[in-house]
């Protein structure tokens, strides 16, 4: 019984630091926040696009989504091999795609180095190896999809200076990669931390912890 009685106030001990410390747990007011540009569906207008991998799709996407100038988000895949990939084949680490994410922003508010930096700099971590925290495989791999030489060059600039700043304690292991087919994830990977929240009304324990 004592032994219960303390497990007992162990729990009690942490849910206080939690809400003390992640108060939105207490007030529901969310963690994640939209940016002022984000659309529900796909502008119609012609706007440029970055593609992006950086360990679990729904992660990355949702670090996009608060960012200025960013219009639309998809989750999917690219990189590999196989055709039109499920979730189940890429989970397999064996199809060659990484876990992605299609980002259509207005050139008017943000830009390719703007978004790039951001990436390398704050979204996730780019020193790791085919892995993001305790997701491992090559389809968690860090990697930026080119669409022209100058992209490959802009952000191979980036990836040079962040190095020579000593930003990490590793080197950045992003890997440059031309832009493939993109395809499109499963319904409901997309927005999937919205779509979390929106269903338990909490918010999911990845979004807290990496408050």
């Amino acid at each position: 019984m004592k032994a219960f009685a303390l497990f007992v106030c162990v729990l009690a001990g942490l849910g206080s630091l939690l809400l003390f410390q992640y108060p939105s747990l207490a007030s529901g007011e969310p963690l994640l926040k939209q940016g002022p540009d984000l659309k529900q569906a796909a502008p119609q207008e012609p706007l440029p696009q970055i593609t992006l991998a950086g360990g679990c799709f729904w992660c990355v996407e949702s670090e996009f989504r608060g960012r200025e100038g960013v219009v639309f988000t998809r989750a999917g895949y690219m990189g590999g091999e196989s055709e039109d990939p499920t979730y189940q084949d890429i989970t397999t680490g064996e199809t060659g795609h990484a876990e992605a994410v299609e980002i259509t922003y207005d050139p008017d508010k943000t830009s390719y180095r703007e978004l790039i930096e951001f990436f390398l700099r704050k979204a996730h971590d780019p020193t790791q190896v085919n892995r993001q925290g305790v997701d491992v495989g090559t389809q968690y791999r860090s990697a930026i999809f080119y669409a022209d030489e100058e992209e490959k060059q802009i952000a191979q600039s980036i990836i040079d200076e962040i190095n020579a700043e000593g930003l990490y304690d590793a080197p950045i292991a992003t890997t440059l990669e031309p832009l493939s087919t993109f395809w499109m994830g499963e319904e409901y990977h997309q927005q999937y931390y919205e779509k979390y929240r929106e269903k338990t009304g909490r918010d999911h324990i990845r979004v807290i912890l990496k408050h």
